[in-house]
């Protein structure tokens, strides 16, 4: 792979504005390279004819076979460039490269290359540079957490120490000590291990001296965090988000009281685990950023001297290893740092356990996962055929069976092609979400190694698929048995063991099919289910709007509990829609992921304080009223309901689609470079996003079939038709999907966000909430 393609691929996403220029560099280089070779070409169409043709280097003055030596006296006259240091406002400098070739011809190319090299040099520096110093500040405060921490274990564990004064302070280390008693403007910042109550290992200390004295009892030695931190610092209750803790934040106006438990040490612990290894994941990107950006700057260089036939990439990456981004090594102490704190205090001692959690192994992609998939591709393939040539062998379309077939039996097979469908768009979501370099699984807040790709997904739906299409096979009998006026009681009830097995599947607690994943989407349903109880995070929000495409499904669960708990299976025969209360419930399932994801806005318009969440929790309520006054219309035929629908369905329409475009996709921007789109787009062909928003507004009419009392079109049956409808819109879900991805992950570049936010467990006084972002 070239260097070019490989600098892009390792980029962190979210700071690839931040990168070197690499390409513009290197675009910049193939004119200068252009220019020469004409200049080339035309010296040699003046020479006679005849002569040798020879390139115009070879008639440059021979430099000696010294001259690249140290302490040359023809240095001076071999310098390209001269680089200069200057100062700039705050913290930020910048480095200007002088061109010392001014007689020479193309040097208007050489002037612009060298500009727009410190450009981007000047850029790499100063973003390293200001992220070295957050990383600095979030040490301290880690150090301050870190101490208060070790506090809590004494007071928990109840450890008492002989020879510890009485003022624990002057007995306590900490991190943050040596960090406060920097000396400004220091680089090097000495961030020692958290000091916590243990045993030392040595048999000897160091004294005041510098030599070593035999340890003679077990407590000397003995460097005890002070206790007293405690009285300053209070549990930061609101990180322990649960339904409890949000009713009694309602219920009680003052604060709890300090009270300090081994529930709560565990917890605290947990937090800080957490959020040393997202800060220890922020230095090894930092250190990949510098890593990538001097190695590009070298690269760039090189092809400079090869194309210009000059030496001046010594010189300028002379004055690059010398600068801040290339010779400072905080980032390599601070991981030094975590990983002896994380391994001594989270991995109790173990330095391979501790590695492996804050260096998880990358996901390696199986063959085992290729062969699966392609298996179960060919055998849905071969069963969809096999379908087919049984439907028109055995006449099924025009068989008298077919009425009570499709009025009974597809409902029950329809539940799986809505989840097969579903699943199978999400696939291509990852896979696109891949190929455009859009952080999922960050945005998602997957656990690093453990986010599903687009072929684990695309196996499991796959999967799915063969076992329904194997099961629709078992029973596609049109015609009762004649002796016994029923069918088959076990075929019959193929559907239902297919539903209960794939919910064991689900909630099997054994470290199989992809459990962390499906443990995953379990939590957040239920936090869903359980809204507005616990704190919305976009995963939750993503979850519930995936469920608001998918009303026919909770029908379809509805109608099993019917079919084969008050209806006669056996028969294929049921009453469902002649019941009030199945009625009922036919409207109230499909109302609830709406009220859901209402009840999780206005749950973010009270913590936030925004009022975009509130008109979203609106737009919730008109499609709730939309989809009540279409429930209405097919049950109560008149013009009154059928008029009450079109109007309330038009208007959810015009505003769902306008939130969808201009809120969740970020696009018809009037202003911008991109007219009618947005600033930044991930896909290069800006036809995709038109026609994506066209196919959203026609995707959305299709509420327009009940209204209009479409029951029925030719060759499909009335459940067939409502199967396709809903369908079209899990295709819509789909497409917002992505676009809804890319518009987050482009907000997220804008402001370099490349980090979870992770909440510390403790406030200090007169502090406000602290968060590591």
């Amino acid at each position: 792979m070239k260097f070019g393609k490989e600098f892009v691929s390792q980029m962190v996403a979210e700071w690839e504005e931040a990168y070197m220029d690499y390409n513009s560099l290197k675009a910049t280089l193939k004119h200068i390279s252009r220019f020469r070779e004409l200049n080339e070409s035309a010296a040699m169409a003046s020479t006679p004819k005849g002569s040798l043709k020879r390139r115009l280097t070879l008639y440059r003055a021979f430099s000696g076979l010294t001259g690249g030596q140290r302490g040359s006296p023809r240095k001076s006259e071999d310098e390209v460039i001269l680089v200069r240091a200057e100062e700039g406002e705050g913290s930020e400098g910048s480095y200007q490269t002088m061109f010392l070739k001014p007689s020479e011809e193309g040097e208007e190319q050489d002037l612009v290359f060298f500009k727009k090299l410190d450009r981007e040099f000047n850029k790499v520096n100063n973003f390293y540079k200001k992220m070295v110093k957050e990383m600095v500040e979030e040490a301290e405060e880690l150090s301050k957490q870190m101490n208060a921490l070790i506090a809590l274990r004494i007071k928990i564990d109840k450890v008492g120490f002989r020879n510890v004064a009485s003022n624990g302070s002057s007995n306590s280390i900490s991190l943050s000590d040596h960090i406060y008693n920097a000396r400004p403007g220091h680089s090097r910042v000495h961030m020692d291990v958290i000091h916590e109550i243990e045993l030392s290992s040595e048999s000897h200390l160091e004294n005041g001296t510098g030599n070593y004295e035999k340890q003679t009892t077990p407590d000397e030695g003995f460097r005890p965090a002070s206790v007293e931190i405690l009285d300053r610092v209070k549990i930061n209750m609101t990180t322990l988000d649960s339904p409890i803790s949000t009713i009694k934040g309602l219920l009680s106006s003052s604060k709890p009281g300090q009270s300090f438990s081994r529930k709560e040490l565990t917890k605290v612990e947990e937090q800080m685990s957490i959020a040393l290894k997202e800060f220890y994941h922020k230095l090894r990107l930092l250190k990949s950023y510098s890593f990538l950006n001097l190695l590009a700057f070298s690269k760039i260089m090189k092809k400079y001297d090869k194309v210009s036939s000059r030496n001046a990439s010594k010189d300028y990456l002379k004055m690059v290893d010398s600068s801040y981004v290339g010779s400072s090594d905080e980032v390599n102490r601070l991981m030094e740092r975590v990983e002896h704190a994380f391994i001594k205090h989270f991995a109790n001692g173990n330095h391979r356990k501790g590695m492996n959690t804050l260096r998880p192994t990358a996901k390696k992609e199986r063959h085992r996962i290729t062969f699966l998939l392609g298996l179960f591709t060919g055998c849905s393939i071969a069963l969809i055929v096999a379908l087919i040539i049984l439907i028109h062998a055995r006449n099924i379309l025009y068989s008298e069976g077919r009425t009570k077939y499709m009025d009974n039996i597809f409902p029950l097979y329809s539940l799986f092609g809505y989840l097969v469908l579903h699943m199978i768009m999400y696939s291509a979501n990852v896979y696109f979400w891949r190929r455009y370099k859009i952080n999922y699984s960050f945005i998602f807040g997957f656990k690093e190694g453990t986010e599903l790709g687009y072929r684990e997904v695309f196996l499991l739906s796959s999967g799915l698929a063969v076992l329904s299409l194997a099961a629709v096979l078992s029973n596609l009998d049109m015609e009762m048995d004649q002796r016994t006026k029923s069918f088959s009681a076990f075929t019959e009830l193929v559907p239902l063991g297919l539903v209960i097995v794939l919910l064991l599947i689900t909630f099997c607690p054994f470290n199989i099919i992809y459990k962390s994943s499906r443990f995953f989407l379990i939590r957040c349903a239920f936090h869903c289910i359980c809204a507005p109880l616990y704190k919305v995070n976009l995963p939750e929000n993503f979850l519930a709007d995936q469920l608001t495409s998918q009303v026919q499904a909770y029908r379809s669960l509805e109608f099993y509990v019917c079919y084969y708990f008050w209806g006669n299976f056996k028969t294929r025969s049921n009453e469902c829609l002649q019941s009030d209360l199945y009625k009922a419930f036919y409207l109230i399932v499909a109302i609830i992921p709406f009220w859901i994801r209402c009840l999780q806005c206005f749950r973010r318009l009270l913590e936030e304080k925004n009022a975009m969440h509130g008109l979203n929790g609106l737009k919730y309520i008109s499609t709730i009223v939309a989809l009540v006054m279409r429930t209405t219309n097919e049950f109560h035929r008149g013009m009154v309901w059928q008029i009450l629908a079109a109007t309330s369905s038009s208007i959810a329409t015009i505003v769902n689609t306008y939130w969808d475009v201009v809120i969740d996709w970020g696009l018809l921007r009037r202003n911008s470079k991109n007219p009618w789109l947005r600033e930044k787009l991930s896909v290069p062909n800006k036809s995709v996003y038109f026609a994506a928003m066209v196919l959203n507004v026609v995707l959305r009419l299709a509420w327009m079939q009940s209204v209009l009392g479409i029951r029925e079109a030719p060759f499909l049956h009335r459940t067939a038709l409502t199967a396709l409808v809903a369908c079209l819109e899990i295709l819509r879900r789909g497409i917002w999907n992505f676009f809804r991805l890319e518009n987050e992950h482009l907000n997220n570049v804008g402001n370099y966000r490349a980090f979870k936010s992770v909440p510390l467990p403790f406030n200090y006084e007169d502090e406000e909430e602290i968060t590591v972002t």
